[in-house]
């Protein structure tokens, strides 16, 4: 019987997404499979992804590594959410915090019965009742606890880490689980005249490397699933007119925050990102209303401390590939697509096209209905993101500026538009399809931005108040002494995983 298992896949670009798929392939493969990584040291990686979600965890965890070598590698801070500036209006603030609100009471979501307190005429925010929140606020840290009893075991944390530093640990794993890296530029793509599925991509050096499977990790520029195959793009630009990124970093001029703050500007968003080393800086905005000289000009104005490095521009396009897998390639990160970081999904992307990936794991054959079903939760997942990140920018009550007005106005997707009214009904909200962001998610953003339900779930109506304010009042007070007593984030940095100092010139 003729042995249909891969026997060779190639990567093709290094950065995050190529290391990253790299060790996972090599961790689940057990090297069963040759796996080569294509990368040159002239081609500068993009690296806006230095923000993640909790997800980071499971992906270092299945790799095995230690949580803090691996903060100390790569200078990370913890992060518990980000901090929104004047995105509903102008001085308005909210925090979208990983974890849940409170504890849901009697079957019914922990808000519809804030929802009914509040109505009957209880001053507590919302953010009260998020541990997360309020240990950020206070700029405290703690990891969770194992003990489902104790307030602590709520806790959800992600990471801010340097990008450049991760992708060179991972490397570091990658290689001593056999990976072998090829240095050097790819200067064309070899295809079988049969199917066109690809053969091999020939270097600089004359060499051909050749490949069962090809992960296509090049960037914006889709060297495989776009130069070479001609997969398409579906372009988002009509919801999301952001199109151009200004990046810099800064020198740390206080203890790092455990959380990320993006404050909207006139023609998009800046980003602040602490690192142990340094803080990683952005301004996203939308080249149709502000030129890229004023907005580098609006960034370095913004900054906490010195600049480190001059700045430098990304140019993007919102959307993604018709296919995210065809034929014999399978693209990662931005090769992929593009969703602006304001909810720190890229990296995110990442890691679950690598899972999605094992759970559909093809062999020679490369079976058209298990590249159908990766490609249709690939498309899911991408329209779920999309549509929370539109859910930032359509929901507010700016008149300010161009931007502004365009996006406050505009047609959104269909699936937006129904939960934004079904949340503005009574409040409540259902995951489709095992989308990404959760009920607390999209109530963080939803109320931190005004849009409010007429009414509360009538349920809520059904149990004694004044039993659910002291059920209320419990868990605030619990909440309140529990982020009271962590220590503070960079205390805990510095007792448990701190890096070694990093000098700038």
């Amino acid at each position: 019987m003729e042995d249909m298992k891969l026997k060779r896949i190639v990567v093709v670009g290094g950065g995050t997404a190529g290391w990253m798929a790299a060790s996972a392939l090599a961790k689940g493969l057990r090297n069963s499979v040759e796996i080569t990584l294509i990368e040159s040291a002239e081609i500068g990686t993009v690296g806006v992804g230095e923000a993640t979600i909790p997800a980071i965890l499971l992906f270092n965890k299945l790799l095995g590594l230690d949580e803090n070598e691996f903060i100390r590698r790569t200078q990370a801070t913890f992060k518990l959410g980000i901090e929104f500036r004047d995105w509903g209006a102008l001085g308005d603030q909210y925090f979208h915090p990983f974890g849940r609100y409170g504890a849901d009471l009697e079957g019914l979501a922990f808000h519809q019965h804030w929802l009914r307190q509040r109505s009957l005429g209880e001053v507590s925010e919302l953010a009260d009742y998020s541990l997360t929140t309020m240990a950020a606020r206070a700029g405290k840290f703690t990891r969770p606890v194992d003990d489902p009893k104790n307030v602590l075991s709520r806790l959800a944390y992600a990471f801010h880490f340097d990008a450049a530093l991760y992708a060179g640990y991972l490397r570091e794993y990658a290689e001593a689980r056999g990976v072998v890296r090829r240095e050097g530029k790819i200067i064309s793509v070899g295809q079988r005249p049969e199917d066109g599925f690809i053969q091999n991509v020939v270097m600089e050096d004359g060499a051909a490397i050749e490949g069962d499977f090809f992960i296509d990790c090049s960037g914006f520029r889709g060297l495989l699933i776009e130069q070479t195959l001609k997969t398409g793009y579906e372009d988002w630009s009509h919801w999301l007119p952001c199109d151009r990124a200004v990046a810099v970093p800064s020198e740390r001029t206080a203890d790092p925050t455990p959380f990320t703050r993006s404050t909207a500007r006139e023609a998009g968003w800046q980003w602040r990102i602490p690192l142990q080393h340094r803080t990683g800086n952005g301004y996203v905005h939308c080249s149709r209303f502000i030129s890229e000289d004023e907005a580098t000009a609006k960034l370095m104005a913004n900054l906490d401390g010195r600049a480190l490095a001059e700045p430098r521009t990304l140019r993007f396009v919102t959307g993604r590939r018709n296919k995210a897998w065809n034929g014999n390639v399978l693209a990662l990160g931005l090769a992929g697509g593009f969703l602006e970081p304001l909810e720190s999904t890229s990296i995110h992307m990442i890691q679950s096209g690598v899972a999605r990936l094992m759970t559909l794991f093809p062999d020679l054959r490369f079976d058209q209905a298990d590249i159908d079903e990766y490609n249709r939760q690939s498309a899911l997942e991408y329209a779920h993101i999309r549509d929370f990140i539109i859910l930032h920018y359509h929901a507010t009550a700016r008149t300010d500026s161009s931007l502004w007005n365009h996006v406050r106005t505009m047609e959104v997707p269909e699936t937006l538009r129904e939960k934004i009214e079904l949340f503005r009904a009574r409040g409540r909200f259902f995951r489709k399809d095992d989308e990404l962001f959760s009920e607390t998610s999209w109530t963080a953003v939803l109320l931190g931005q005004g849009v409010e339900p007429r009414a509360h779930d009538p349920l809520a109506d059904v149990h004694d108040a004044g039993v659910i304010a002291s059920k209320l009042e419990r868990m605030r007070q619990l909440i309140s002494h529990a982020s009271g007593q962590m220590p503070t984030h960079d205390a805990f940095i510095q007792a448990n995983c701190r890096a070694e100092p990093v000098l700038f010139g």
